[in-house]
């Protein structure tokens, strides 16, 4: 059960209210983990909704950004967001299969994503300065300078969105994890 308070779609008002609404027209629901970020701070909310946004305009694939959604989530044992985003890579072509491939930071189905999602683990479950063998295996990839940028600013938005999410303990309101 989450531990701070949410605002219903109904009871909130200004920047709330519009966030919400916008939302809800987007995606049918106000997800839980957004109404308790936008029931707290709507600029908060504003600007994480913006970073996703950004990311969709990017070099990154759907594909390629849900898989490093799952690996992270998996990583940082965020239950909320391997619920919502295993949900996500489903729509953008993962198998239930391949959903549980990617959040063990392995991807045997294409050398590319094998190296973002082994990347990414990396970064978030390690200290200090990664080792530069680490940057030059995405990049033998064939992934670019941008793509590696992008690549850490997904890492952020999610690493955010499961911290608010393992704090609060937010109700999961998307179907179980198989």
């Amino acid at each position: 059960m989450s531990r701070l308070h949410i605002t219903t779609i109904d009871q909130a008002t200004g920047q709330a209210a519009e966030l919400f609404t916008t939302i809800k027209s987007s995606v049918g629901k106000v997800p839980n983990a957004y109404a308790t970020i936008g029931s707290h701070s709507p600029p908060i909310l504003k600007q994480a909704l913006e970073h996703n946004a950004a990311l969709k305009q990017g070099a990154l694939s759907d594909r390629e950004l849900e898989a490093i959604n799952l690996v992270v989530s998996e990583a940082t044992g965020c239950d909320y967001c391997l619920a919502a985003h295993t949900l996500m890579a489903k729509m953008a072509g993962y198998s239930v299969e391949q959903t549980r491939q990617l959040r063990t930071g392995l991807y045997e189905d294409d050398v590319a994503i094998d190296a973002l999602v082994r990347f990414a683990r990396e970064v978030v479950t390690t200290t200090g300065t990664l080792p530069e063998a680490s940057l030059e295996a995405i990049q033998a990839v064939g992934y670019t300078d941008r793509q590696v940028i992008e690549a850490i600013s997904a890492i952020s938005a999610i690493l955010f969105t499961n911290m608010v999410n393992r704090v609060n303990d937010t109700t999961v309101d998307f179907p179980k994890i198989a």
